[in-house]
């Protein structure tokens, strides 16, 4: 989301109408999966990116079609042959992707696109329903609906709202229902025939991920840097004044002065959460300040919390050092701490272990801690395809 933001506020400043390209399915290797988006501007410029390339030309096509005629489209392509190549490009990622591209204007209050960056923005998880196919006139591919408040946005939306008759009405509050459920999901995913007749995407938008960085020295930096570049919301402590200034962590959503007390305000008290709203969780915990007194305190503070990942940076008998200080308190820590942080990528500079540091973050969080090279894992069966009869998946 973060990628496209800036050209979706620019656009709708100027008040300039634009497509947005949602993968719906996928089948075998793809470069993204359902739920990636795509924007597209009227200009021809673009945000997002759906298969490295390949498709982006021929989808800027389909748009201006989109743009032009008002009715979203589902276009299909499928590159598992590695002998046809497509378009001249002959990617041989051996996949299959289906895409909805829907106008977006201000008439449909600009949406899925609206919800969905107030939600991010708010550093909040987003949930909708988006309509892929329809047998339905009154619910044209495109059309959005949320759980929160029952509202539906779409071009036709209106008149479904009204339920002309009993079965629309039947459909609209089982559409309502099915999204109000999406909150406890956990991904995304194609619903053929969620309610007769209509196929939907249930989208499910995590939040943002929140970063502690316990630390802002030079070494800091580039941590900082490549956490903003994956879209995390970086929060930087530290007790040295000269260090915790804003034009050093442009990228940081919030940087605060105080050391260990800042952090333990910031974890206590809700109301300091300044750019982090009260309830919002933390996803992990970075100690780094070189500083064995001050680190000591963020890890005392950091073991009462729940936070899932804490990461202790230097060697490994300074890290004991610290462990046994911390006393009975170390068993709260358990399996959450890594110590010391990283992947081993026989980093040496301050970037490369940096990428050790936000790599293993990344794959903590997507419950990938015991990781190996794509080379090590053993090919599996693409399955098969379903195919598409018209504009409607079978």
């Amino acid at each position: 989301m973060q990628r496209l933001l800036p050209l979706f506020e620019r656009e709708r400043a100027l008040h300039h109408p634009m497509v947005l390209a949602t993968v719906v399915r996928t089948d075998g290797s793809t470069y993204t999966k359902p739920g990636a988006h795509l924007l597209l501007a009227s200009d021809g410029k673009y945000a997002g990116l759906l298969s490295g390339g390949c498709f982006e030309a021929d989808l800027a096509e389909h748009g201006r079609a989109v743009l032009a005629t008002g009715s979203a489209k589902l276009v299909r392509y499928d590159i598992r042959d590695a002998n046809d190549p497509v378009f001249g490009l002959g990617s041989g990622c051996e996949g299959a992707m289906d895409i909805l591209l829907q106008r977006l204007d201000a008439s449909g209050d600009w949406q899925p696109m609206t919800r969905l960056a107030a939600a991010w923005r708010a550093q909040r998880a987003a949930a909708l329903l988006l309509i892929v196919n329809s047998a339905d006139p009154a619910w044209p591919p495109g059309t959005a609906i949320f759980g929160d408040d029952g509202e539906s946005v779409g071009a036709s939306a209106a008149a479904a709202s009204r339920g002309d008759d009993d079965g629309r009405r039947a459909a609209l509050t089982s559409l309502r229902a099915l999204a109000k459920r999406l909150s406890h999901e956990c991904s995304t995913q194609l619903l053929p025939q969620a309610v007769p007749g209509i196929d939907v995407l249930a989208l499910v938008q995590p939040r943002p991920v929140q970063i502690l960085l316990l630390g802002a020295g030079p070494d800091a930096q580039p941590v900082a840097e490549l956490a903003a570049f994956l879209g995390w919301r970086v929060t930087v402590i530290d007790h040295r004044s000269y260090y915790v200034r804003v034009e050093r962590f442009p990228d940081a959503a919030l940087v605060l002065d105080g050391g260990p007390s800042a952090l333990t305000r910031l974890l206590t008290t809700p109301a300091t959460r300044i750019m982090a709203p009260a309830g919002t969780p933390w996803d992990a915990a970075i100690i780094m300040s070189h500083h064995m007194t001050t680190d000591f305190e963020y890890l005392r503070a950091i073991a009462r919390s729940d936070i899932p990942y804490v990461g202790l940076l230097g060697p490994h008998a300074r890290s004991q050092r610290l462990l046994t200080d911390l006393g009975a308190e170390v068993s709260r820590l358990g399996a959450r701490l890594r110590a010391p942080i990283g992947l081993d990528l026989g980093a040496v500079t301050p970037e490369a272990i940096a990428l050790s540091i936000v790599a293993q973050i990344h794959a903590a969080i997507a419950g990938r801690d015991a990781i190996s090279p794509f080379s090590q894992k053993q090919a599996s069966g693409w399955g098969n395809i379903h195919v598409t009869t018209g504009d409607r998946i079978t």
